[in-house]
């Protein structure tokens, strides 16, 4: 498959991502290989119906959930794309920034799906009681000194 099949292929799949629900859910099987390999900061799954029910899970342990894809870069068979990810949880909206490598196979499916996100930082010092220990170790490790805002993006 050439390059520029890949690059539809990605397109293809990050359309779908975007689009993400129950109802498109099944489209899985379009996009990942039978024995893709997932792994996020949470969990490691081998296999699409195990990646299928890990999205499942995610609809029915929030509401409202949907990616924003950012950026991506394409390189040969393999891409880094940078989403946005927002929900509802008991009534709370939490929003995950991250980013995901995806490798593909000679077939454009993906055969790796690895999600790159600081779990700390998105989530668990957000939460009430595991909020307040995860935020103390923040700023005991944190250097002195510097600054404390977010990164500057720089746009190329």
């Amino acid at each position: 498959m050439s390059e520029p099949a890949f690059s539809d292929r990605l397109d293809a799949l990050l359309d779908w991502f975007g689009r993400l629900s129950p109802q498109t859910l099944p489209l899985i099987d379009h996009f990942y290989a039978e024995q893709v390999q997932f792994q996020d900061p949470f969990n490691r799954v081998n296999g699409r119906s195990d990646l299928r029910r890990l999205f499942q899970h995610m609809f029915d342990s929030s509401e409202s959930a949907r990616f924003v894809i950012a950026d991506r870069l394409l390189d040969g068979r393999q891409a880094f794309v940078t989403w946005d990810f927002h929900c509802r949880i008991r009534g709370r909206d939490y929003h995950i920034h991250g980013g995901s490598h995806l490798r593909f196979d000679a077939a454009g499916m993906v055969v790796w799906h690895r999600d790159y996100w600081d779990a700390a930082e998105e989530l668990l010092q957000k939460l009430p009681l595991i909020g307040v220990p995860v935020r103390w170790l923040r700023r005991l490790f944190r250097v002195p000194g510097l600054s404390e805002g977010p990164p500057q993006e720089s746009r190329f």
